[in-house]
């Protein structure tokens, strides 16, 4: 077997104590301070023939003691840059500096970077502070650092697989797609790719409107075996996409999960919720917060446009998808370009307020997936500004006649959305100046969003950057306790943003039950309703329900649902995604649509584009190849 490893060092002095894998990358350490310096030339030699991502770090016996790198690191960053934490990696001579304003840490080219590198001898790595206090993300830190030795050891393994055989260019042989979930239905995302060398997991994710079995993935069938995963790659951290990862790991999966670093963040934190609705209803959590810890310390987080192997013939990109922050599109370059797949998963291909729409040039492509949420001829979304409008004109009716609106959201991006909408109204005058409640994980959610701005559009970066951050504005409150929300039920009109956005569990059920009989308030569904779920049935004209307490409740408010603001996309976007795709894709695949709209869609996509569609059901395998 060729040591690529071996093949970097021989090219260098022999002033290298290790070399070893972070994941796909190389890292070599050197106990001479000199060539630490100044061995960059030589490594970006090495980087360009060897094609890879190699560091070069100081060994851990030369570095500048943690509490002296501290002092030097508190002196060189300028103040302003509101330093909130210092976290050493030792084992990885990595130190991690947290600020309020990351752009003043890292200086003008690099240059306050360089210089705590020069005077210490760590590889600073910066990132930003949430501008709302987060618990889940310094809890995310904490889980990382506090096993950085066995993180080093891990992503050394994924390294040392990813790596055996790397010169050989064998051609595969063959591609298959398994659906474990998601085809022909709306949940349960969970797809697995095969080839002859690897074993790759598409999503994990659950059907929240559904009962018992059906709301996970087939796992009980020949193809799948736990201990045969390579890796998982997480699209996006909806619940459909990623309910059952913790699951896996306490099934006894030990390997890599590839995300986006928001998409950790808030996967964890819909895991830790998801734990604590099923306390509430008197149910055993399927996994506990041990195992969305092994999640955490198993994840290997990229960026969008970031190229990596995640194992001997399979090379991944994520580009973004518009749907939800962090969320991908997964390009997955198979065989040495032997054929290109890009997985959609869920998808918006229109610019929103919170997010920029879907990328669709590509370096190749032959066999794409996408969604069909709202596939169907009658799925055309109304323009934008006719939905801003509809919503803001039913919230002033509803508080006229001094009633409340209940709006049930999707923590993730849903909730963003329509929180930019209401404080831009009010601001405006649109909206009379009405208190507006935030409950649920929609806060800490938020404080995510604040935590990573490089991934939501132009004009909401631009408004965190100048301190203008609208997640933090007057306009919200948020309800943080029973108590909160009972003054919040039992006093005027206002209007409330909750979870979940399909009134399955969370708070939102708790005011639904309240508002529900009044019929001067108004509930306003602005996200997809699961089939089955109470959300659905109350947008199809239920009129009396039984809540699961035994409770009998009227249903006399007005019910309203307005499409446009999605974060799918809508029959139209899906067509003019697949339109503007460069390359265009010789075969599509849809996925994620009830029965009706995925074949509707397949069948117009066919007679337009003369494309070859396909529409698999659960438990089908196609070979792409």
């Amino acid at each position: 077997m060729a040591d690529i490893l071996k093949s970097i060092t021989d090219e260098l002095p022999k002033v290298i104590t290790e070399a070893e894998f972070e994941a796909a990358n190389i890292v070599v350490y050197t106990d001479n301070a000199k060539f630490f310096r100044e061995g960059e030339t030589q490594i970006r030699e090495l980087v360009n023939r060897f094609k890879k991502r190699i560091e070069l770090r100081a060994d851990e016996k030369i570095l500048e003691s943690q509490e002296k790198t501290k002092e030097i690191i508190e002196k060189t960053v300028p103040v302003d840059a509101e330093l909130t934490n210092i976290i050493f990696d030792a084992p990885r001579s990595i130190v991690v500096i947290e600020a309020k304003k990351p752009g003043m840490v890292i200086g003008k080219q690099g240059s306050v970077l360089q210089e705590i590198k020069e005077k210490t001898l760590w590889s600073p790595q910066v990132q930003r502070s949430s501008s709302i206090p987060s618990k889940i993300t310094d809890n995310i830190r904490e889980v990382l650092y506090a096993n950085n030795n066995y993180r080093r050891k891990f992503l050394n393994s994924i390294g040392k697989k990813i790596y055996k055989d790397w010169t050989n260019d064998k051609k595969e042989e063959w591609i298959r797609l398994t659906m474990l979930g998601s085809g022909r239905q709306v949940g349960r995302s969970c797809i697995l790719l095969q080839t002859p060398v690897s074993k790759i997991l598409l999503d994990c994710g659950i059907d929240v409107a559904s009962h018992g079995a059906d709301r996970f993935p087939y796992f009980d069938v020949p193809e799948f075996d736990i201990n045969e995963i390579d890796a998982v790659i997480l699209s996006h951290a909806h619940l459909d996409h990623v309910g059952l990862l913790p699951y896996l790991y306490k099934m006894g999966y030990q390997g890599p999960v590839y995300m986006t670093y928001p998409s950790r963040d808030i996967a964890s934190l819909l895991a830790l919720d998801f734990i604590g609705v099923a306390y509430k209803q008197a149910a055993t959590p399927l996994f506990s917060s041990t195992d969305i810890k092994e999640m955490v310390k198993h994840s290997v987080c990229l960026n969008y446009n970031e190229v990596t192997d995640v194992t001997p013939d399979i090379r991944i990109t994520f580009y973004n998808a518009g749907h939800a922050l962090g969320s991908a599109m997964v390009h997955i370059n198979i065989g040495n370009g032997a054929h290109n797949f890009l997985y959609g998963a869920d998808m918006k291909y229109t610019k929103t307020r919170l997010l920029d729409p879907a990328v669709t040039t590509f370096p190749r492509l032959e066999t794409a997936m996408i969604e069909s949420t709202y596939g169907s001829k009658n799925d055309v979304m109304p323009p934008r500004s006719e939905s801003e409008n509809t919503i803001i004109e039913l919230i002033k009716k509803t508080i006229e006649r001094e009633g409340k609106v209940l709006i049930p959201e999707l923590g993730l991006g849903r909730a963003q959305e329509t929180m930019l909408i209401l404080d831009d109204a009010i601001k405006s005058g649109k909206l009379p100046q009405i208190p507006i409640y935030i409950d649920g994980m929609i806060w800490d959610i938020n404080a995510i969003h604040t935590a990573y701005p490089d991934y939501l559009s132009q004009n909401v970066k631009n408004l965190v950057f100048q301190d203008k951050n609208p997640f933090v504005s007057d306009t919200f409150k948020r309800v943080g306790s029973a108590m909160e929300r009972k003054e919040v039920i039992e006093g005027g009109p206002c209007v409330v943003l909750a979870t979940s956005g399909m009134l399955v569990g969370g708070a939102s059920v708790e005011y639904f039950r309240h508002f529900a009989n009044n019929k001067r308030n108004t509930i306003i569904f602005v996200c997809y309703q699961g089939v089955g779920s109470l959300g659905r049935q109350v947008q199809e004209g239920l009129r009396e329900i039984k809540m699961e307490d035994g409770e009998n409740i009227e249903i006399n408010l007005e019910v309203h649902k307005i499409d446009g603001f999605s974060a799918h996309a809508g029959r139209t976007e899906l067509l003019n995604f697949v339109k503007n795709a460069r390359p265009k894709p010789k075969k599509i695949i849809i996925n994620h649509g009830e029965v009706s709209k995925s074949l509707d869609l397949a069948s117009t996509i066919y007679k337009i584009e003369h494309i070859e569609t396909n529409v698999p059901r659960n438990l089908e395998t196609i070979r792409l190849k």
